[in-house]
């Protein structure tokens, strides 16, 4: 059987492409510094509504959260009614935030807390640890 001169050319030069661009994830790998973020002490905290709120309510919580020092930035999910918020924990609390949220407004939520088993679990939320990408990436680290 006689392979002819234009599929040899086609198969080696993708595989040559192939190994150019492995080569060039295990130097990107192996180069790439750990980015550091300066963010240890940004807290984020959950407060679920119980009423259902139109987007002027929301406003106004927006306006009166805000105005709490110590927080950083919001956002409300209207459909579940769930309000997510940062916040700078040497400055505020989640506790005091929403007891200033809640004395600046007639609303009806409660904070969310955590359960007990929870707090203390690590999460990634980017990256899965028992994916292949991050054993591949973990071990090009620790080669280099």
């Amino acid at each position: 059987m006689k392979i002819s001169k234009k599929v040899k050319i086609a198969v080696g030069s993708l595989l040559g492409i192939v190994l150019l661009l492995f080569i060039v994830l295990v130097v990107h790998i192996a180069t790439a510094k750990p980015v550091v973020y300066d963010n240890a002490t940004i807290q984020v905290s959950r407060i679920d509504f119980k009423e259902p709120l139109d987007s002027m309510k929301v406003k106004e919580i927006h306006r009166n959260l805000k105005s709490i020092a110590g927080v950083k930035n919001d956002k409300f999910n209207m459909e579940k009614r769930v309000l997510v918020y940062f916040h700078d924990n040497r400055i505020a609390d989640s506790e005091s935030v929403f007891n200033q949220l809640m004395a600046k407004g007639n609303y009806k939520a409660e904070r969310f807390i955590l359960p007990e088993g929870t707090a203390s679990d690590k999460v990634c939320p980017v990256m899965n640890t028992d994916s292949f990408s991050y054993k591949f990436s973990r071990g090009i680290q620790r080669i280099f």
